[in-house]
């Protein structure tokens, strides 16, 4: 199963979030820059990420974003549910039904098939997930007006 380009980013921003230092709120467009994505993608990931409760985002001088109790620890497998939406993994009704759909074992093997994917997710949250060695790879990502040399700095070198 693939996920779509928003799940994937909301995944990005999230992990990215969750190492966040104390005190610290990040922009969107910080964190754009720092997953290398559109503004506008992140933008919109962000306001689905705040609905969910996963990112609490604040406008102004104290503002910026942080990730939420919720999104630590609430299952990969439930924020990718939320993000992908109920859809099936293929299209067998619609505009164009499939002409198979009436006998067609197809269908109910790759809804099996997703569950079980989700499943899978479900035993992982974002906290497991930003752990080392991930977790040196998402404080190593340069922040807005950071020097090379500060960066160097980071990763030791």
């Amino acid at each position: 199963m693939q996920l779509t380009r928003f799940t994937d980013l909301g995944l990005r921003v999230v992990m990215r979030l969750a190492v966040v230092g104390e005190g610290e709120r990040p922009g969107s467009r910080e964190i754009a820059d720092q997953l290398a994505v559109s503004y506008a993608h992140v933008a919109k990931v962000i306001t689905r990420l705040g609905e969910l409760g996963v990112v609490d985002a604040r406008r102004g001088r104290s503002g910026g974003l942080a990730i939420t109790e919720l999104g630590r620890t609430a299952s990969v497998g439930w924020l990718v549910r939320r993000l992908e939406g109920e859809g099936e993994v293929v299209e067998c009704d619609g505009v164009n039904p499939c002409p198979l759909r009436a006998g067609c074992l197809l269908r109910s093997a790759l809804r099996r098939a997703q569950e079980a994917f989700f499943e899978s997710l479900d035993t992982l949250t974002i906290e497991d997930l930003t752990r080392t060695p991930t977790r040196t790879v998402l404080l190593a990502l340069p922040r807005v007006g950071e020097t090379s040399s500060a960066i160097s700095a980071t990763n030791g070198e």
